[in-house]
């Protein structure tokens, strides 16, 4: 079974509404590896390898947000095979500069 890998970037209000740890329980719940993390510029980033079928659920499910949560759009930076880097799925953490 071939491993993909899906590079996307999800834009609305989905900052401070426990999106990354939604995200990291459906990926969890799929078996998926790679991570989320929250940009600097108010988007969230994620980039998740897995079959072709947990991908497809997967980003189904980013439309699926908490309550509080809106998405506007999700923005694909790639679709690609899978590397393998990953042994599960974390939420990531940027340092802001000082």
């Amino acid at each position: 079974m071939e491993l993909l890998r899906l590079h996307v970037v999800i834009n609305g209000r989905v900052q401070g509404v426990s999106f990354r740890y939604h995200t990291k329980l459906k990926a969890d719940d799929l078996q998926i590896t790679g991570w989320v993390l929250n940009r600097r510029d108010g988007a969230v980033e994620t980039l998740a390898e897995g079959t072709e079928n947990q991908l497809a659920v997967f980003q189904k499910y980013l439309w699926q947000v908490p309550p509080l949560a809106r998405v506007d759009t999700i923005e694909s930076l790639s679709n690609a095979p899978a590397t393998g880097e990953f042994s599960g799925f974390n939420i990531r953490y940027y340092t802001r500069p000082m």
